[in-house]
């Protein structure tokens, strides 16, 4: 080992850090520390000069939660209802709509935060769903630099903006990643979970059952099954009723009509919408992606290739399989990038990732100025970073029995 630290190039040997990703990594730290301070002073974040509120996406978790505490839960998903309640908290109208589409159980964390004001609310929000996510690119990275990664990572300046919920939605799918091979009940309840958003834990099933990992399986069900009867005792069946009455018309305004914007949406599905193609032809791509993707996962969990790359894999699988894919979602892509890191922190990186990975954060960090679908191309590099040492690595390694994984220390 310690001949091949000696023939790598300064910067790659295992355990340091390379000097390209740790000074984008710097630079976007910086501007995030700087920026929300100065923002709330100037009254460009949560509330403007007049002390109304902006409008924001955070705007439709206090107004659903407030529904929820005054016993209409069910006209959360009403979009007209919805807006009432936001326009009233924001003391001011704005513009179309932030409408929440979310299942029941989300309804929990919605009545908590809008028992307090909103400005406390969004803040607490914001910083507490910050924290699991920060430790767990902490876990991840195995290093300091896990925590410069996760607050540098683009997506934290998004979601720290709006007030969205990929923080959670990446501490669920890393939770579930870091603790499979320690942990498997605790994995398959952040796996549970996350059926908040269900369209990203849609390749996990296939994964655990390709894996043997009945553990997780069965720990996940019963969580997702859980937190389901309880929003039904608490909120009524008929706020289930709502959820799938109103989602066919949500569905339609995002994914057929494109109402919000196609640049906006990060998916392969939404690439071909704005290239012109049809609706037909992005489905139809959107669904040979989800099938490639999920057909090298199986064959990825089967091996014995290391841990970190299959969780990296599958991490970056749930964005590329979901056609519904936001800015704010790619907190998610930290996760695969973490794992990477980690990876080369053990093996040393190749010569070529340290200036791949400084190009996602840096793409990602484009979006405000460039407007275009750069959170695509981003999840493409670390997928293709992925399958890179994936394939230097396979045909050495034997298949591995199902249910075996190698441990994250041992990766």
């Amino acid at each position: 080992m310690a001949e091949l630290a000696l023939s790598l190039p300064s910067g790659l040997r295992p355990g340091a850090v390379p000097s390209v990703l740790f000074n984008v990594c710097l630079v976007l730290l910086v501007l995030t520390l700087l920026h929300f301070p100065l923002a709330f002073i100037s009254h460009s974040w949560i509330h403007d000069a007049n002390g109304l509120g902006n409008p924001t996406d955070f705007v439709n978790v206090w107004a659903a939660g407030r529904l929820a505490l005054d016993g209409h839960a069910v006209q959360a998903w009403d979009w007209q209802v919805q807006k009432q309640v936001e326009v009233a908290v924001l003391g001011q109208d704005f513009a179309g709509y932030f409408a929440w589409h979310y299942p029941p159980p989300f309804l929990f964390v919605a009545a908590f935060l809008a028992q307090f004001p909103y400005a406390v609310a969004f803040a607490g929000w914001v910083f507490a769903s910050m924290l699991p996510y920060v430790a767990l690119m902490r876990a991840i990275v195995g290093r300091s630099f896990g925590v410069m990664l996760a607050i540098a990572f683009p997506a934290t300046f998004d979601n720290l903006a709006i007030g969205q919920n990929g923080f959670l939605t990446a501490s669920l799918i890393g939770g579930t990643l870091y603790l499979l091979p320690r942990r498997p009940v605790l994995a398959g309840i952040c796996l549970g979970l996350l059926t908040y958003k269900p369209q990203y834990g849609l390749l996990f099933p296939l994964v655990l059952v390709a894996s043997g990992e009945w553990k997780v399986f069965v720990s996940a069900a019963v969580t997702a099954a859980s937190v389901a009867l309880a929003s039904m005792l608490v909120f009524g069946a008929e706020s289930w009723a709502a959820f799938f009455h109103w989602m066919p018309m949500i569905s339609k305004a995002v994914l057929s009509e494109g109402t919000e914007s196609w640049l906006r949406l990060q998916s392969v599905f939404a690439m071909v919408r704005c290239l012109g193609g049809s609706e037909t032809l992005g489905w139809a791509l959107q669904v040979v992606v989800a099938c490639v993707v999920a057909i090298g996962l199986v064959l990825m969990w089967r091996s014995k290739l290391p841990y970190a790359l299959k969780a990296a894999a599958l991490a970056t699988g749930t964005l590329l399989c979901s056609p519904y894919t936001y800015m704010y979602d790619f907190a998610v892509l930290a996760i695969p990038v973490a794992w990477l890191v980690r990876a080369g922190y053990d093996d040393g990186f190749r010569a070529y990732e340290p200036c791949a990975l400084g190009l996602v954060l840096a793409l990602l960090a484009s979006f405000p100025f460039l407007k275009i679908p750069v959170g695509l191309a981003a999840t493409l590099i670390v997928a293709a970073l992925v399958v890179a040492r994936a394939v230097a690595d396979w045909r050495e390694l034997p298949a591995s029995p199902p249910g075996l994984a190698s441990s994250p220390a041992s990766s």
